[in-house]
C-alpha cells in the first residue's frame, strides 16, 4: 500500500541488518519502549533477523499492561453502580480484575458501554442526566490530550455528571526506575515514537546524559524499528550515549505544544502506582484540585481499594525487560487470551498477546521472516 510498502521493503531491510553485523563487536540488549513497537517485531519476525548477539527485550509502554490491578478493581466497583454509565475503550473490557472483567459486570446487568472517543461520553452525560458518566482515563502521555478535553469540556458546560477515573502514566520516569534498578539490563532504549508526537523527546535528554543510554525516538514500521535499531547499534558501539530522531517525518523535539498546553490546564504530575514494577515518584498524572468534581475516585470514594497481584504471573518482570512472555510457566498453558491471568496477555499491545498470537507458544517456534520474504507472518 503507498506510504506503508516502502516502510517494508525486505531489500532495505537485509541492508539494515548487514549493517549491524557488520559494525556489531559485542552483544548489546536494547528495550523497545512501546508495546506497539512490541507487536511489529513478533508480527514480523524482526527479533529473528537480527544479527546474534542483539537482544530487543520488551518495556513498559503498554498503557492496559501497566495500569494496575487495584485500579482496575476501583473501575469494576465504579462499574456494578445502578446510578453509573461505565465508559472505556474496548482493550480494557476483557482485563482481568480480583473478580472478573467489565463483560461480566455488562452481563450481570451493568451500565458498561465501549465509546471510540473520549468526547463520546459527553453525548451520553446529555442524554442521561439522571446518570454519572465515568471515563476510564488510562493510557501515557499519547491519550492525554483527548482525555484532558473531555474534562475540559465538560468543565466549560457544567455537566456535573462527568468524571475521568484517571491512570495516566508518563514514560521518562519508568525509564529511570529500569535504569536505576541493580537487576537491569538495558543498554539502550528505542523511544516511544507516539508518545514523543505528543510531548517531544526533551525530556528524555537528561535520561540519556545521566545513565550514559542511546535513546532513539522510533516509529512502528519493520523499517522504522530495524533502522532505530542500527542508529541504537551505532550509538553503543562507538561509545556515544545521545538522543536521537528516527522518526522524524512524524515528530520534532518540541512535539505538540496546543496539545500540551490542555493537558497542563486540567492535570498535574504526581506520583503513581505502576503493575508489576511498583510506585514510582512524579510518574503520572491527576486531575488540578479545580476540577475534583469530575475525579471519579473521590466522587465514588474508591481511593482506598488495594489488591494483591496473582504470584504466577511475571508480567512485572516481563514489563521490565527481565523475562519475555515464553519464561513464564503459566503461558500458553493457564494463561492464553481467552483465559489470561494479567494484563499483558489481554492487552492488543501486551508482549504476551503478541507473542501467543504469531505462535511463540508452540513447541517448535515457527521462524517468521515476513520482512525477508516479503509475505505476511
Amino acid at each position: 500500500m503507498k506510504y506503508l510498502d516502502e516502510y517494508r521493503d525486505g531489500n532495505i531491510a537485509r541492508k539494515l541488518v548487514d549493517e549491524m553485523r557488520r559494525i556489531q563487536t559485542r552483544p548489546w540488549v536494547i528495550m523497545e519502549v512501546c508495546g506497539g513497537q512490541t507487536h511489529s517485531i513478533v508480527k514480523h519476525g524482526i527479533d529473528h533477523l537480527l544479527p546474534e548477539g542483539i537482544e530487543l527485550v520488551h518495556g513498559p509502554g503498554c498503557p492496559v499492561c501497566v495500569t494496575p490491578l487495584e485500579m482496575i478493581d476501583k473501575a469494576h466497583a465504579i462499574a456494578r453502580r445502578p446510578d453509573v454509565v461505565f465508559c472505556s475503550f474496548g482493550d480494557m473490557l476483557r482485563v482481568p480484575g480480583s473478580e472478573g472483567d467489565l463483560f461480566t459486570i455488562k452481563s450481570q446487568g451493568g451500565d458498561v458501554r465501549v465509546v471510540y472517543s473520549p468526547l463520546d461520553c459527553l453525548k451520553i452525560a446529555r442524554s442521561n442526566p439522571d446518570k454519572q458518566v465515568v471515563f476510564f482515563a488510562i493510557g501515557f502521555e499519547t491519550t492525554a490530550p483527548a482525555n484532558a478535553m473531555l474534562v475540559w469540556r465538560a468543565f466549560q458546560e457544567r455537566l456535573k455528571n462527568v468524571s475521568v477515573l484517571v491512570s495516566h502514566v508518563l514514560v521518562p520516569p519508568a525509564l529511570v526506575a529500569i535504569l536505576s534498578s541493580p537487576s537491569n539490563r538495558v543498554q539502550g532504549f528505542l523511544g516511544p515514537g507516539h508518545v514523543c508526537a505528543v510531548v517531544g523527546y526533551s525530556e528524555y535528554e537528561p535520561i540519556s546524559a545521566e545513565f550514559n543510554v542511546p535513546i532513539v525516538i522510533t516509529g512502528f514500521e519493520p523499517l522504522d524499528i530495524l533502522q532505530g535499531t542500527l542508529m541504537t547499534i551505532r550509538q553503543l558501539e562507538t561509545g556515544r550515549a545521545e538522543v536521537e530522531n528516527q522518526y522524524s517525518r512524524v515528530l520534532d523535539r518540541d512535539g505538540n505544544r496546543t496539545a500540551q498546553d490542555l493537558v497542563f490546564k486540567v492535570f498535574e504530575v504526581g506520583d503513581r502506582k505502576w503493575r508489576g514494577i511498583g510506585n514510582i515518584g512524579q510518574s503520572g498524572y491527576k486531575l488540578r484540585p479545580e476540577f475534583r468534581d469530575h475525579d471519579a475516585e473521590k466522587l465514588f470514594d474508591v481511593a482506598q481499594i488495594a489488591t494483591i497481584e496473582p504470584t504466577i504471573c511475571i508480567s512485572g518482570e516481563i514489563l521490565r525487560g527481565i523475562k519475555k512472555p515464553h519464561d513464564c510457566p503459566a503461558f500458553g498453558t493457564a494463561c492464553d487470551p481467552q483465559h489470561p491471568l494479567g494484563a499483558t496477555m489481554v492487552s492488543a499491545e501486551g508482549a504476551c498477546a503478541a507473542y501467543y498470537t504469531y505462535g511463540r507458544h508452540l513447541k517448535k517456534e515457527r521462524e517468521l521472516v515476513s520482512i525477508s520474504t516479503g509475505s505476511a507472518a
